[in-house]
């Protein structure tokens, strides 16, 4: 049970639509693997599309994985008509990120009306053994919803 409370009753509905509005992740094969208040794994398998030149997945999508299970963990404590954004982070790369099957955990360490602070790690599955590859700290911020905010895109703009 997480140890945190969600100001938004919907949290989960909310942060499970937010995360899949994000391209990014689709095309990095990333999906959400486990989603509670201040908390977040998300999941990829190996591709060799998103490799480097020594064959390990690249250093940025391993970041990307890690700050986009930092944003959705913070983003499940915000209140309802909030955004959010990434604002700061440092990663620390400890392994080749090599395996066939790779987690992105998060959680919230201190939230905060606008800035929220999470803490992540990275593992790679590789021939069953699970190894920790990454971590991440980073700082999130709230955003409140504006009505002139652009709207979902469907195209490239022009």
């Amino acid at each position: 049970m997480s140890r945190f409370q969600p100001k938004n009753p919907d949290y989960r509905a909310i942060a499970i639509h937010t995360f899949n509005q994000q391209r990014a992740m689709q095309t990095l094969g990333i999906s959400i693997a486990r989603l509670e208040p201040g908390e977040v794994d998300l999941a990829m398998d190996y591709s060799a599309d998103l490799t480097q030149q020594h064959g390990f997945v690249h250093a940025g999508i391993i970041t990307a994985g890690l700050d986009n299970a930092c944003g959705i963990a913070a983003f499940t404590l915000m209140p309802a008509a909030t955004g959010i954004l990434t604002v700061e982070f440092k990663t620390n790369l400890l392994a080749p990120a090599r395996g066939e099957r790779f987690a992105f955990r998060a959680t919230v360490v201190k939230p905060g009306r606008t800035l929220t602070v999470c803490e992540a790690r990275a593992y790679a599955t590789h021939e069953g053994v699970e190894t920790l590859i990454a971590t991440m700290s980073g700082t999130l911020m709230a955003l409140a919803a504006r009505e002139d905010a652009p709207q979902e895109r469907t195209h490239a703009p022009a």
